[in-house]
């Protein structure tokens, strides 16, 4: 059994012997270790693996109802001080009702204000951050003075002022997320008290049998359900943790997607967090954070086969209404070079679709004709498509999927050894929503991987489409640049090295001024040059709206 709580060591700057100070209503588990003069208030949870070490750095204080999740360290330097809600010195305060979550550091001086949530792996050292402020994975804040109610994205760095000024407001839905966790917490003290307690347990246990026998079950199931249940979710049902634990089996990454009900039918979907669990349960917990921090959306869960390099098991567990759903009794498919999942979360067979066109074309189709859009079909040849000189080929005035695929295949048969895009049109606004490359010279038809849709896209899903191995970009990057030109699109570019590009942690390489494609090409070439060995990504912006319509990567390391 580890050493639960011990007194500083005599040090030169300190010979006070402090002990840790510990509410009787807390939970601290027997693997945390607990040293130095640390002030712990009424129901905090310190959860295993965590390091609460007030050994050079000294006080620290620790509010009622926080929760210091798996792996948290806690430590401080020897100078430098935070003033806390008492207003007495500390090395480090966190305040009331706040969550650290796994592997999280707070490094003195260190203030963490009441309500704040501190999301995996992220630090805090040397900064202050204000009451009811939500800092998401992977964050570094450092040197800075967060205001309250601000929210931190995933893989933010905030080293200045002026970054943390400039942070957006938590929103509702971010409040209710931090507060769920809060009860979790709350929930499991409370369960770890009981379990350390004879007399409590023996209860349960008895209570437990009596009802797992009036149910018709056996006693001697009890183990099982009982491990079924520490992965079983609030708002996942069973067969999404059973299709999560066949992906893991199965040697699959998980991934996981959000959109809003106005880009669902454009299918712009966006990533959540990157799920790097290896435990059915932590991958659900991640699951969850996505849930709660995209309420009112979209969100699917899907497998990626890391050898294929390919999606499996596309499914939608979470709609706008708030309805987190799954396949109705989820089985573990047994061949799955027989179906596709498409984009909407359901199964089609290859066998239906188009001996042409790839199951995600296919895909795209439906959900065109399901968003009111008409589709057109375009072709170019090798030397045209330099200068963007597309022509139609047959009209389409079917509404129907086989019949739309049917004229697509003739366009192909047509114009073969030319390039062809579909195009998706919204007769309302009399724009396009979507030009996605199916057919190239060479033969090949694309999937719609390759789309070229003037959407958000996510940078750890990218279309690879424009990819640059050199300072030389390719027709099509040249073909996009044209596109967003003439469409009065503003472009820029950004760029991140290897260690970087996991949490996204892009910086930009500076606006472009061009009124030609042949000027933001030398632009864009100069960048991939000076930033050789890097990822480089081209950035199409609209000026009116103020939003992002292209994000492509060029250039990999």
């Amino acid at each position: 059994m580890a050493v639960r709580s011990t007194a500083a060591p005599p040090t030169p700057w300190s010979k006070s012997l402090a002990e840790p100070k510990i509410h009787e209503s807390a939970y601290l588990h027997p693997f945390s270790n607990i040293i130095g003069d640390v002030s712990i208030g009424a129901n905090v949870i310190v959860a295993p693996g965590t390091s609460i070490r007030a050994d050079e750095g000294t006080p620290f204080y620790i509010g009622e109802n926080t929760n210091l999740q798996d792996g948290v360290v806690i430590h401080g330097l020897e100078q430098g001080r935070v003033i806390g809600d008492d207003q007495n010195e500390y090395s480090v305060w966190i305040g009331s009702n706040a969550s650290i979550t796994h592997m999280a550091l707070i490094h003195g001086p260190a203030y963490v204000g009441d309500n704040c949530f501190i999301g995996f792996r992220s630090t805090v050292f040397n900064a202050k951050v204000g009451a009811g402020c939500i800092v998401m994975m992977h964050a570094l804040i450092q040197d800075v003075e967060v205001p309250p109610g601000k929210y931190v994205p995933s893989g933010a760095i905030i080293t200045t002022q002026q970054q943390a000024d400039r942070l957006p407001d938590v929103q509702a839905q971010d409040q209710h997320f931090a507060h769920h966790v809060i009860g979790i917490n709350q929930a499991l003290r409370a369960g770890y008290l009981c379990a350390a307690d004879n007399k409590c347990i023996k209860t349960v246990r008895e209570q437990l049998a009596k009802s797992y026998t009036s149910n018709g079950v056996n006693v001697f199931e009890v183990d099982e359900l009982e491990r079924s249940s520490e992965v079983s979710s609030s708002r996942l049902g069973g067969e999404t943790v059973e299709q999560v634990r066949y992906l893991l089996e199965q040697g699959y990454k998980i991934g996981t997607e959000h959109v809003d009900q106005r880009r669902f039918r454009t299918g712009s979907w966006q990533s959540c967090t990157p799920i790097e669990a290896r435990s059915v349960g932590e991958a659900i917990a991640t699951l969850e954070n996505c849930l709660a921090d995209h309420s009112g959306e979209y969100v699917r869960l899907f497998g990626i086969d890391p050898n294929g390099r390919r999606r499996v098991l596309e499914t939608i567990i979470q709609r706008p209404d708030g309805v987190v759903n799954a396949p109705a009794n989820f089985k573990a498919p047994t061949n799955q070079t027989n179906r596709s999942y498409n984009g909407n979360g359901h199964a089609s067979s290859n066998g239906a679709g188009s001996g042409k066109l790839s199951a995600e074309t296919v895909d795209q189709i439906n959900q065109l004709l399901a968003g009111g859009y008409k589709i057109g079909t375009e072709h170019v040849d090798e030397r045209r498509f330099r200068t963007g000189s597309w022509q139609s080929c047959q009209p389409i005035e079917s509404t129907s999927t086989k019949e739309v695929v049917a004229a697509l295949e003739d366009c192909i048969d047509n114009h073969q050894g030319e390039y062809i895009r579909l195009i998706g049109i919204d007769p309302k606004a009399k724009r396009r929503v979507l030009e996605s490359i199916i057919q190239r010279p060479n033969g090949s038809v694309a999937s719609s991987s390759s789309s070229k849709s003037f959407t958000s896209a996510p940078a750890a899903t990218a279309p690879k489409t424009a990819s640059a191995t050199s300072t030389r970009l390719n027709s099509e990057v040249v073909e996009q640049l044209q596109q967003l030109i003439a469409g009065g699109y503003k472009i820029s570019a950004e760029h991140v090295d290897q260690r970087r590009f996991r949490t996204g942690s892009w910086a930009s390489c500076g606006q472009i001024q061009a009124t030609s494609a042949h000027q933001a090409a030398a632009a864009l070439e100069s960048y991939l040059a000076e930033y050789q060995g890097e990822y480089v990504r081209l950035i199409g912006i609209d000026p009116k709206a103020k939003r992002r319509v292209l994000e492509t990567i060029i250039q990999r390391p």
